[in-house]
């Protein structure tokens, strides 16, 4: 299982998402105010993500502690209504 900070910081905003794991990376989609957000894991020499999490309609390549950035984005989100 990877991404597991990430995971965690969507639980954490009652945030549903679906994980798929495919060739050792992990993808997580998942839906937050109507929007569809994703964070796609690669290994290509070095490990990153693209996610759109900072712009709903623009991805981006994050690497070195990407679980980190993105689970504080995440995390700096309004709440779900539970």
């Amino acid at each position: 299982m990877r991404l597991q900070k990430v995971k965690q910081a969507l639980e954490q905003k009652k945030i549903s998402y679906k994980y798929t794991e495919e060739d050792g990376c992990g993808s997580l989609d998942f839906l937050f105010r109507g929007l569809s957000f994703h964070v796609w894991e690669y290994h290509d020499g070095v490990w990153g993500a693209e996610t759109n999490i900072f712009s709903a309609g623009r991805s981006q390549d994050i690497e070195g502690d990407y679980e980190e950035i993105i689970s504080r984005e995440i995390c700096s989100w309004p709440d779900m209504i539970a």
